[in-house]
């Protein structure tokens, strides 16, 4: 293992980092809020040691940039933002670890890589205040939807352009910061795996395969209302009948895929009295597969099996779209070598999809090859203040990463 890089200086960063932006509850570094302001201010302090460029882009993107002989970029990313009570190492851990590159490639170099490599710290990964996810990078790939983004408000009522303007970010302009992948050449990230896969196989390192694509709706059943005690059972059209019976079939919808899947996460009623039979139920179906092919095949299930239920219940049923976002496969050039990093560090890898959807998903639909290394998640447990990894788990994904980094730079090279 490399004797320049010091994965136990992260470990000691990150828990740094715990101890100025947490509490009692966990995390607090909400995206656009102080704390986040001041985290990032932590975080170019960490920088300053290294002849690094830095700049915050268009959409208010923090990079740090390592020039080397050649204009080619490897992209290290992250984003240092959590969900309100987060976790200790959600997002941060990819940017520490990318810290901790940095300093062992410009020691290595003596300042000057062979290829230019750029850390960066993408705003508001989380979408934590106001509802939209991956921000930053989206904004950076061009895939931000700008009509919709320009009216979100968090729960003060501030809109986003407003508290993009506090920190200096005119919304109108954050396209502009697709300039910054010009010369990228690949994007790696580094995650806890939010999941409970690598814990169950005892394995602390794993391979991502992708971003599941989501298809995410709104089905409601309609049904008449009716008194609770005046009204028969066989003659009630009860859309709450109809649509609990989609609980058990999105299982087995889900089961049928392979790995995908379906959760209903949301149900509502209506009148929502207990002496009427429901006249209306709203309910959520989220659904999630890394084949595109599959992801369509498991909603075409789902709406025959709402449309069966509708009809056995006498009641009608409608859909709405409530978002939709195509798999997201990673290169596969680079998760080959994604897996000899973990191998040689580690004897074992694990290839796996990822169900979360990350910054990365946005830097490969901007058509940078890309990949991504999970680390194990005890007890299979993010976005909560109890998520944690081994320490010992955390130095080897340090190492793992720099393998890949160091294979990444020569992988470029030969392109």
């Amino acid at each position: 293992m490399n004797s320049m890089l010091n994965p136990k200086r992260t470990v000691a960063e990150l828990k740094e980092l715990r101890a100025f932006t947490g509490d009692e509850n966990g995390a607090q570094r909400i995206a656009f809020t102080p704390v986040w302001t001041k985290t990032r201010a932590w975080l170019r302090e960490k920088l300053k040691t290294l002849p690094v460029e830095m700049h915050t882009d268009a959409a208010g993107n923090f990079w740090a940039t390592l020039r080397g002989e050649s204009e080619n970029a490897l992209l290290i990313g992250g984003h240092m933002d959590s969900v309100p009570n987060g976790g200790w190492l959600d997002g941060c851990l990819n940017v520490l670890a990318g810290v901790e590159i940095l300093r062992r490639i410009n020691a290595q170099y003596n300042g000057t890589p062979p290829i230019t490599i750029r850390l960066v710290d993408w705003a508001d990964e989380e979408g934590a205040r106001f509802g939209k996810s991956l921000f930053g990078s989206s904004a950076c790939s061009g895939n931000l939807d700008m009509n919709e983004a320009r009216g979100l408000k968090d729960k003060d009522g501030i809109k986003l352009p407003e508290a993009l303007e506090e920190i200096g970010v005119d919304f109108e302009r954050v396209k502009d910061s697709g300039k910054e992948l010009k010369n990228a050449a690949a994007y790696l990230e580094l995650h806890i795996e939010q999941g409970p896969v690598l814990l169950d196989l005892d394995l602390p390192l794993g391979t991502v395969l992708g971003t599941f694509g989501v298809e995410r709706h709104a089905i409601t059943f309609h049904g008449q209302a009716a008194h609770s005690g005046s009204t028969p059972m066989n003659r009630r059209k009860d859309a709450f009948l109809a649509a609990s019976k989609m609980s058990a079939e999105v299982y087995r919808i889900a089961e049928r895929s392979g790995n995908g899947v379906c959760t209903i996460g949301s149900c509502t009623t209506k009148p929502g009295i207990v002496t009427s039979v429901v006249e209306e139920c709203r309910i959520t179906l989220d659904q999630r597969h890394l084949d595109s092919v599959a992801l369509a095949k498991m909603l075409s299930e789902a709406r025959a099996a709402s449309e069966q239920f509708a009809r056995e219940g006498n009641v009608s049923v409608s859909w709405e779209r409530l978002w939709q976002i195509a798999p997201r496969p990673f290169n596969e050039a680079l998760i080959d070598l994604c897996d000899e990093a973990i191998r040689e560090t580690c004897g074992k890898a694990h290839r796996l999809p990822s169900g979360p959807l990350h910054d990365a998903a946005e830097v490969a639909a901007a058509g940078v090859p890309t990949v991504m290394m999970f680390v194990q998640s005890l007890h299979g447990i993010s976005h909560n203040k109890i998520e944690d990894t081994r320490e010992d788990h955390l130095e080897l994904c340090v190492h793992a990463f720099d393998k890949l980094t160091e294979k990444t730079m020569r992988w470029i090279m030969r392109a």
